[in-house]
């Protein structure tokens, strides 16, 4: 029985509205996510949404790997994608206690999912693409390596299980990093995933989306239940745009010129596993961490800048940026990353020490956070369409042209 997908002349994979509904879980945990960093906002806090949002993200981009193969239209594949969300549902649901009563729950899940999958493909593999299924077996056999780190820490206290689990992540990241080197079966090659690139960067374009929305989400229900004053408006209004300019500068160019890169590369494992596998992480981080900057300027616009909110609003915008200077640094021949990203980064550490020396309002400085990412866009924009080669060539010479 074959459960792959019939490509096109062109390789490419649609993606399929079982997909879209797999999705709908994610959503979920990205709500989850943001609410439990902003409850426990600190270091030690930030540490732990990390490493649930490292491992959130791994059982997603895993399974959009696989989707990208099967074919969803099938009810086998079906079925498994839907006990997929059951899985994920559960793990969603234990995020907030994930660190408290409900660390078993949310290790079983991660590793259900992430083993149970990974069967399914070597099953649907065996006698229709072998050389997939010795892919699968390593990638099985690096689970394993992970499992006992995931199942020591579900039962020890929170630190010791940072601890585990981190160490759990770290061998489940360095497996597609590594190639997945294994005892008898040796390591798998880029020439063995021979993906759809639209798909993959389709999928992944849509998670930004999914990301982007709980900011919007939290922005109009925080402001919906406060003071609908001037000031509370001129948050909103900031909270609203800020994450219209994260979109543009995902969106705009890099998300299109990404897509066109992987989907006509011989290389497209690759350039999936390092600008989709790997520098998706702090974009979807970004956007995590923004999302509560957002509630928290909204509920205090005014009064003096806490640390907490200092580190979130600063923090989400440079990971967002970081990620994208990953991003299109990997899906383009350019020698360095973007120019423009560089200098908006540097701009943002510039806006939060000045708020901090210079006792600004929240409001003021979730304003500056716009204003640098709207000149990061403006420039951007410029220098993609040819712009700052007409009106200031000696840019060139320092990078300034991100085409």
């Amino acid at each position: 029985m074959n459960l792959f997908r019939k490509r096109d002349g062109h390789g490419h994979a649609p993606v399929t509205n079982i997909e879209l509904f797999f999705d709908l879980v994610f959503v979920f945990a990205i709500t989850q996510l943001s609410h439990t960093l902003l409850q426990h906002l600190g270091w030690l806090g930030g540490l732990q949404a990390l490493l649930l949002l490292f491992a959130v993200w791994w059982v997603w981009i895993y399974t959009t790997w696989v989707a990208n193969w099967l074919d969803p239209e099938r009810a086998n594949v079906r079925l498994m994608l839907i006990l997929l969300m059951l899985g994920g549902l559960a793990l969603s649901s234990s995020i907030p206690g994930a660190f408290g009563k409900n660390g078993w729950l949310f290790a079983a899940a991660y590793c259900a999912m992430q083993i149970g999958r990974t069967l399914y493909m070597v099953w649907a593999s065996r006698g229709v693409h072998d050389g997939r299924a010795r892919n699968f077996l390593r990638i099985l056999f690096w689970h394993g390596l992970s499992l006992p780190l995931w199942a020591a820490g579900a039962f020890v206290p929170a630190d010791q299980r940072l601890l585990l689990w981190g160490a759990a992540l770290l061998v489940d990241y360095m497996g597609p990093i590594s190639f997945f080197p294994t005892p008898g079966l040796g390591r798998s090659k880029g020439g063995d995933w021979d993906i759809s690139g639209a798909h993959m960067a389709e999928r992944c374009a849509l998670f930004v989306i999914i990301s982007l929305g709980e900011g919007v989400l939290i922005t109009g229900a925080t402001f919906a239940e406060l003071p609908q004053d001037g000031l509370h408006w001129l948050a909103f209004a900031t909270c609203f745009l800020g994450s219209a300019a994260l979109w543009w500068l995902y969106f705009d160019s890099g998300a299109k010129r990404g897509s066109e890169r992987i989907e006509t590369s011989e290389q497209a494992g690759l350039i999936a596993r390092n600008a989709y596998t790997y520098w998706h992480i702090p974009i979807v981080a970004g956007l995590v961490v923004s999302a509560v900057s957002d509630e928290m300027l909204l509920a205090h616009p005014s009064g003096h800048i806490e640390p907490a909110f200092l580190v979130v609003t600063v923090g989400g915008s440079l990971l967002f940026l970081i990620g994208n200077m990953g991003f299109k640094k990997a899906t383009n021949d350019r020698r360095f990353p973007p120019f423009s990203h560089m200098i908006g980064a540097a701009l943002l550490i510039a806006a939060g020490a000045a708020s901090w020396f210079g006792h600004w309002q929240p409001i003021a400085l979730g304003i500056a956070s716009f204003v640098v990412l709207v000149v990061t866009a403006v420039w951007e924009w410029g220098s993609y369409h040819g712009g700052w080669r007409r009106w200031a060539p000696w840019l060139g010479r320092f990078g300034g042209a991100d085409a």
